[in-house]
């Protein structure tokens, strides 16, 4: 017989009442739903922090790839022509780091130092992430500093205020000595995640040249228009035309402990979720038995009528197939509503639980702590993990509904009728 038959019956199936079985795969189908919303909030919430936080640390950290002139050390701005000239580059500019204890009042925390050329604050991706928290993210003079959210906050700094950096200089005898610089707090700024800008000390590239002569060299900051797909080829063009005494990094590069371990983490809550959606599908295997008990006058009926055992397995591994893609279709509808929404509701809770804590005293309840998470989590949709999550459950339905099909397709109808 056709296929086209057997796939109707399995659809009345799931339609039909619920004294006719019905219900045993329309509960599956709810199962498999409630079973599919977790693993794909997981996926929305785990891509967009992953996607946020790596974003940060590309556009105001680390940049897409960075070039080091391991022959002029102190001078990698020779290279800049060439390399602002390529095709895919967006902008490029010397940035040089450096370590310091500031200062301000009685109090004093060690910074990161970072002398970035105007360019850098000229860069849309930097603007995009840079928060302002109060002044203003620019460095009018070589005495004006920007400092992260946290540190400014440990030193009792704000803007307007004077600070002292201490940073270290080779004498003539070739010892190193304290050298002490005052500036002036321009403004405090943040990135949105704590753990890339809470040591943060910005300063002009001039600036940093002098303090930073003799703790290291500068090197050269990239971002290209495709970060994630194209930094290995530009990285490779770079090792092409420059060649031997330049080191060429890209973000992968410089990021990769920290870019795997969060990948591994977000593979392990699906692969966890992934079992919740195995228990789901095993369900609809009890569903399909529990239909075939329910339907064995049809099934004494179609073998009558002259049907062969593979049409009437054929009938409860459509029945499988639609309860898995019903159950699909709903589960990944609802888990993509609830993790669009996901700022909204973690706001909402947010302000619930913080109603409740007041009547114990207790402070503001926040979720996503800036010290750990992003403040607010991108939205990610990977369309692609969608469609491997939905084909894994449905395929995970019909397989665990194979013995009970088969077995309806074994049923004989004499039994059935002299049973009835």
């Amino acid at each position: 017989m056709k296929t086209a038959p057997a796939f109707f019956i399995a659809f009345r199936y799931l339609l039909g009442r619920a004294k006719e079985g019905g219900r045993y795969l329309r509960g599956a189908a709810a199962g498999i739903a409630l079973s599919l919303i977790p693993i794909v909030v997981t996926l929305v919430v785990a891509d967009g922090m992953i996607r946020g936080i790596t974003d940060r640390f590309l556009e105001l950290g680390t940049g897409h790839i960075q070039i080091y002139n391991y022959m002029n050390i102190n001078n990698p701005e020779e290279t800049l022509p060439l390399i602002e000239d390529t095709i895919g580059v967006r902008s490029a500019w010397a940035e040089r780091n450096g370590l310091g204890v500031i200062y301000c009042g009685t109090k004093s925390k060690g910074a990161t130092i970072r002398a970035l050329d105007k360019s850098f604050w000229e860069d849309e991706g930097s603007m995009k992430y840079l928060k302002v928290i109060s002044g203003e993210a620019k460095t009018e003079t070589d005495r004006d500093v920007l400092l992260g959210e946290e540190l400014a906050f440990s030193i009792d700094a704000s803007t307007g205020s004077t600070v002292r950096i201490m940073t270290m200089r080779l004498s003539q005898g070739g010892h190193y000595i304290p050298r002490i610089t005052t500036f002036t707090v321009r403004g405090i700024i943040s990135s949105g995640y704590r753990e890339l800008d809470s040591l943060w000390c910005v300063m002009s590239l001039e600036a940093g040249e002098q303090l930073l002569s003799d703790s290291g060299g500068a090197h050269i900051m990239l971002k290209i228009d495709d970060p994630y797909g194209k930094a290995d080829e530009i990285a490779s063009y770079f090792y092409d035309i420059l060649g031997r005494g330049f080191g060429i990094y890209t973000w992968k590069d410089l990021h990769h402990s920290q870019y795997s371990s969060y990948e591994t983490t977000r593979q392990l809550l699906l692969f966890i979720m992934a079992l919740i959606v195995l228990v789901a599908a095993v369900n609809v295997s009890s569903a399909t038995s529990m239909l075939v008990i329910e339907r064995q006058r049809d099934i004494a009926v179609l073998k009558s009528s002259g049907a062969d055992p593979s049409f009437t397995s054929a009938v409860f591994l459509w029945g499988a197939f639609l309860t898995g893609l019903t159950g699909s279709i709903l589960g990944i509808t609802a888990g993509l509503a609830i993790g669009s929404s996901v700022n909204i509701l973690i706001r909402s809770l947010e302000t619930i639980l913080s109603f409740f804590s007041s009547f114990f005293n207790a402070g503001p309840v926040t979720i996503l702590d800036s010290g750990y998470y992003l403040e607010t989590i991108p939205i990610i949709i990977n369309w692609k993990a969608v469609i491997v999550i939905a084909f894994f459950t449905i395929l995970s339905s019909v397989i665990a509904s194979w013995v009970p099909a088969r077995r309806a397709g074994k049923i004989k109808p004499i039994e059935i009728m002299r049973k009835y």
